[in-house]
């Protein structure tokens, strides 16, 4: 089947999972698994997928797998196609309100509060997240804004997702979690971000001053650090370069490091690996505790299933897990957009307020919305 089929035939409530190298719809449920106990799920998964003979679980990890379970299922319907080449742009209906949470002078206040904290508690990095709210007068028209999303190619991983109580995730990341294939393991993480321009020498000033960047380097460098650490007992040999590749989105250029290794342990899956991966310090901070008990102290909502992961596994352990960025969750006329930012202690507070309304924008343009933010 075409991979524009499958984009097609998506249905609110489905599982879609669009990449450079395949297209995956999964559709209905025969099983489901629910649980805070993100390797328990693992091995839950596993078990059910090698019993059954079905093709794939996908789903869902929490931001905080502590405190809000993730949620997996086994589609009744899996269908699996190259990558979409061509999908046409979906009109989207304007909301009628836009809340942000918290306000823009709000959390500049929070990231100076966060600086300062930093060197109070002896903390190299914390991630803060701000919120967009927007109300609809109609059901929130998720199909279309994932066609804009693949159509306008948002991201190297395009996703929409089923969540408890019958809402859904959507977003298109650019950061592979983990990929597993047989005992290969490759990440690719992000951190260290700066805004796109419409216009060409703009553009490329702003990436090269990324490029530049000691700070962006600097909070790179903790990410690479943290993760290679958490891979290191599971691999026989890991392959780290030694500086972070410049990559880009339509709407932001970003720091990135591809990070591949051996698995010293076949038996060791893809969500296994998610589990012990996430959180990294691009999405909460490090020391992680400490990070995770600073966003809780200083963002006003809970994340939810924002700065997760989402992705799929197969009996063979194989699979590949996204990190959960630039996504709404939908909740049947109202939709959440999430946009954070790395605090390090040379961070200034409105340039990460200006980093978070341009990661902002990757969900926007595929509403058709320009918002002052």
């Amino acid at each position: 089947m075409d991979a524009r089929e499958l984009l097609e035939q998506y249905t609110p409530g489905d599982f879609f999972f669009g990449t450079a190298d395949r297209t995956i719809l999964g559709t209905g449920s025969v099983h489901s698994f629910t649980d805070t106990d993100a390797f328990a799920l693992s091995d839950a998964v596993q078990a059910v997928l090698a019993e059954s003979g079905a093709a794939l679980a996908v789903g869902v990890l929490p931001f905080d797998t502590a405190a809000t379970a993730g949620h997996v299922v086994v589609p009744r319907i899996t269908r699996i196609a190259g990558p979409v080449r061509v999908a046409d742009r979906k009109p989207v209906g304007a909301p009628v309100a836009v809340r942000a949470v918290p306000e823009p002078v709000r959390h500049v206040e929070a990231v100076a509060r966060a600086v300062a904290e930093l060197q109070a508690r002896g903390m190299r990095k914390v991630v803060l997240a701000r919120a967009l709210d927007l109300e609809f007068t109609e059901d929130v028209p998720a199909k279309a804004i994932l066609h804009n999303l693949v159509k306008d190619k948002a991201g190297g991983y395009t996703f929409a997702a089923s969540l408890p109580q019958g809402r859904q995730l959507i977003g298109a990341t650019p950061e592979l979690l983990l990929s597993r294939r047989g005992d290969q393991v490759i990440c690719h993480p992000h951190a260290g971000s700066a805004a796109r321009s419409a216009d060409p020498v703009t553009d490329r000033e702003n990436g090269e001053s990324l490029a530049r960047s000691r700070k962006d380097h600097i909070e790179h460098g903790v990410l690479i650090e943290a993760l290679v650490e958490t891979l290191r007992p599971f691999c026989s040999s890991l392959d780290v370069p030694r500086e972070p590749a410049l990559v880009s989105t339509p709407t932001m250029w970003h720091l990135a490091t591809r990070v591949t290794g051996r698995l010293a342990d076949r038996d060791v899956t893809a969500l296994h690996l998610a589990a012990a991966l996430h959180p990294t310090p691009a999405i909460c901070g490090s020391p992680t505790e400490a990070a995770r008990t600073l966003v809780g102290e200083l963002e006003p909502f809970d994340r939810g299933y924002y700065a997760g992961a989402v992705g799929w596994m197969d009996a063979a352990g194989d699979g590949e897990w996204a990190v959960s960025i630039r996504c709404a969750e939908v909740s049947e006329r109202s939709l959440r957009l999430y946009a954070g930012g790395g605090i390090v202690p040379a961070s200034d507070p409105k340039a990460e307020l200006d980093e978070t309304s341009a990661k902002f924008q990757t969900l926007l343009r595929a509403m058709g919305l320009d918002l002052d933010l």
